[in-house]
């Protein structure tokens, strides 16, 4: 089901009318149809506005990743399914052609990937990788494009642009990489950004840079933006609204305050007992959740996080279990059978000895 109607304001109060990228029951299915089907994204719904920051929170294998790779189109040919809607300005990008969808990458939309080391050309310099974007979508000619492609590196914060643009990613810091990843991604001033991960493997003091880098591209040009992390931190200083996703689903579904206030699920629940707390006494234990994401239900039978939920019971045996909207909050949504009702802030402090 979606999370909100095409009337419904958001959690901040904005009009979803104007919603640029709409997510409708996405499904992605692995495997030959003669063989047993992996559901990685199992009817994912969500919308972004101009200017928006949604997140995708998730333990590894919860399928963050592969929602926006479905959204962009990059998803194998062969071996997997793509259901849904994924419409783009009213666009249904779902089943379209390759050439269509090579046409929007990089102009459109675009996409910074986990680990800039894989994903940019070892055997490329960086300035012919940053060009190669511009020269492909604009009517930049080389030297047009190579003085563009100098700006954006100054831009994203590499210093010497014009010397680094004959470097090759080898030659560059993982938090240059990374900046570089964003100058490509940037180049033609997408309306989306999917930024998947984007400070893995960085030191704290790159990861608050890359992090500034983005919240300020929202704010001067009104990008639309996809965070797909696992890192709380990420998402309480960057994220307008939150979706959780546990087994290829969204479990729960809410504004950032109201998420990190007053968690309904007990997945998300789970994650914010398990990394630490300012406010939390000295020598206070985190409580981690138990078990992996390997255990766990098909949703067809139950709710998929009852093998490691402290709460489970026979009536969270429910197959294809809703996302129902909160009692006090209408557009905090969650899936949970014995959802948990006391605020996060007021449940540490009643748990401290």
């Amino acid at each position: 089901m979606s999370t909100r109607t095409s009337q419904d304001p958001g959690p901040s109060g904005a009009d979803s009318t104007s919603a640029l990228l709409e997510v409708d029951e996405l499904t992605v299915t692995f495997g030959p149809k003669s063989k047993r089907p992996v559901h990685a994204v199992d009817g994912v719904s969500f919308s972004v506005r101009p200017g928006e920051v949604v997140g995708l929170v998730g333990e590894s294998g919860s399928g963050k990743s592969v929602t926006s790779l479905a959204i962009m189109g990059l998803l194998p040919q062969r071996g997997v399914r793509v259901g849904g809607s994924v419409r783009f300005e009213g666009r249904e990008l779902v089943g379209a052609s390759q050439q269509t969808l090579t046409d929007m990458r990089g102009r459109d939309m675009a996409m910074v990937f986990q680990d800039p080391m894989s994903s940019l050309n070892p055997v490329l310099p960086i300035g012919l990788q940053v060009t190669e974007v511009l020269r492909r979508h604009t009517d930049l000619d080389r030297e047009g494009a190579r003085a563009e492609a100098e700006d954006l590196l100054r831009r994203v914060g590499i210093p010497d642009p014009r010397r680094r643009l004959k470097d090759y990613p080898h030659q560059l810091s993982g938090g240059m990489r990374q900046r570089a990843l964003i100058a490509i991604a940037l180049a033609c001033k997408p309306r989306l950004l999917i930024a998947d991960e984007p400070t893995t493997a960085l030191d704290v003091t790159i990861q608050a840079q890359v992090l500034e880098l983005l919240r300020k591209l929202v704010t001067d040009t009104g990008t639309a933006m996809i965070m797909i992390t696992h890192d709380l931190g990420v998402v309480a200083g960057l994220c307008d609204d939150v979706n959780v996703m546990y087994s290829g689903r969204v479990v729960e579904t809410a504004g950032r305050q109201e998420l990190f206030g007053v968690p309904r699920h007990r997945y998300t629940e789970g994650l914010l007992a398990s990394i630490p707390r300012m406010d939390a006494p000295r020598g206070q234990p985190l409580r981690p959740i138990p078990g992996t994401p390997r255990d766990t239900i098909s949703w067809s039978r139950a709710c998929a996080f009852a093998p490691r939920c402290p709460v489970v019971d026979d009536d969270c045996l429910v197959p294809d279990l809703e996302l129902t909207p909160d009692r006090e909050r209408r557009f905090h949504l969650h899936r949970c059978v014995h959802p948990a009702d006391v605020p996060a802030a007021v449940r540490t402090t009643q748990e401290t000895p």
